[in-house]
């Protein structure tokens, strides 16, 4: 008698597979791309120059970050679902728990191109409704992880001295990109209190993204100085400074450029004459750090520097540089400013093409989803 094997039944099979090891180390950190691709498109829209075909690009860009959003947020839901044990380790490990801040830029690096350049595709209408809503959750999202993440590292992780990380100011600057998408929407809420409400809020966000960079920024300096330069795979994370410095300056110039439609004139008047005041020592700041990271990057490229996630850094944080200069060179109509926006961009262009090769490449051959210990 010839017995024959059962199949096991699918409800088996489904609980055999429930568990997806790709996703299991598929960390906050992933939403970098998003970033990272949204400010190629956000920044080049703007450039105060007229390069043929430039807007289409840009165009195509950001349908490309918004498709890359909606990707990794599926990931991601698929990590906390089938792997909620490691994704609450991540949230007390402290050199993975401030990559949450990078949720909430996300939502709004995109919403800030759905209003530039999204509209040119799916329409004014839609693209105001979308990026209100982006604004909102992206806004809410980082709020909450300004002020969840410092927490936990206070009361849970373990923080020794000489290990502050320029990591630390991601949560911090989700405030600053909220800043930037307020006043776009401004025009397109009805006159008085609702416009003067954004504004305003957008203020309150501006100060506390500054202010907290202002208590992170000595700190990391100061473990760059006594400890020396950071781990060769984190090096590149020394271009997360410049996230502040370029999105502080696009945002109060922004905030200047809609403050004449929602506040009364002298304070109005104030504010655009305090965002060049703000924003070009500001930018003078960023190109010097600009060159420190610059240098200290190669020098690690020398010692073999390896190819991680962190080299996302070069994108996000240089095209907030780019679309700060173009906010300064509207506001002050200095040629200087312009070729800074223009150069700037060229590097942007050139790190995002380069890490997103780098990064499909990690991907495909399974490199960038493994265990820590693996890579």
């Amino acid at each position: 008698m010839v017995t024959a094997v059962q199949p096991r039944p699918r409800t088996a099979v489904a609980l055999a597979d429930v568990r997806l090891p790709s996703f299991r180390h598929f960390g906050p950190n992933w939403y970098a791309t998003v970033m990272g691709t949204a400010i190629v498109a956000n920044a080049g829209v703007a450039l105060p120059v007229d390069v043929p075909g430039l807007r289409t690009a840009c165009a195509a860009v950001w349908v490309l970050s918004a498709v890359l959003l909606a990707l990794v947020l599926a990931a991601r839901a698929t990590h906390w679902i089938h792997h909620r044990d490691q994704a609450r380790a991540h949230l007390v490990d402290p050199a993975i728990a401030p990559f949450y801040g990078c949720l909430s830029m996300a939502l709004l690096a995109v919403g800030i191109g759905t209003l530039t350049v999204g509209q040119d595709i799916i329409g004014e209408r839609a693209a105001v409704a979308a990026a209100a809503v982006l604004f909102g959750v992206g806004t809410l999202i980082g709020l909450s992880a300004a002020a969840v993440v410092p927490y936990l590292m206070v009361v849970r992780h373990l923080v020794t001295p000489g290990t502050a990380s320029p990591v630390w100011l991601l949560p911090v600057v989700s405030p600053m990109v909220s800043a930037s998408l307020g006043p776009l929407l401004v025009p397109h809420l009805p006159a008085g209190q609702w416009r003067e409400a954004m504004l305003l809020g957008s203020c309150a966000m501006f100060g506390i993204s500054l202010l907290a960079t202002l208590v992170i920024l000595p700190m990391v300096f100061a473990r760059l100085v006594h400890h020396g330069p950071l781990p060769l795979a984190l090096t590149p994370a020394l271009f997360l400074v410049l996230g502040p410095l370029g999105q502080s300056t696009t945002a109060v110039n922004r905030l200047a450029d809609v403050a004449p439609v929602a506040i009364s004139a002298p304070y109005a008047t104030g504010l655009g004459t305090f965002a060049v005041i703000y924003g070009v020592p500001v930018m003078g700041f960023a190109l010097m750090w600009l060159a420190l990271a610059g240098a200290t990057v190669v020098r690690a490229a020398r010692e073999g520097m390896p190819f991680t996630m962190t080299w996302w850094a070069f994108t996000f944080p240089v095209g907030t540089c780019v679309t700060g200069a173009e906010a300064l060179a509207a506001h002050t109509g200095r040629a200087p400013f312009e070729w800074l926006a223009v150069g700037l961009f060229a590097l942007l262009v050139t790190a995002w093409a380069v890490t997103g090769v780098r990064t499909l490449r990690g991907l495909f051959s399974g490199a960038l989803l493994a265990a820590p210990g693996r890579r």
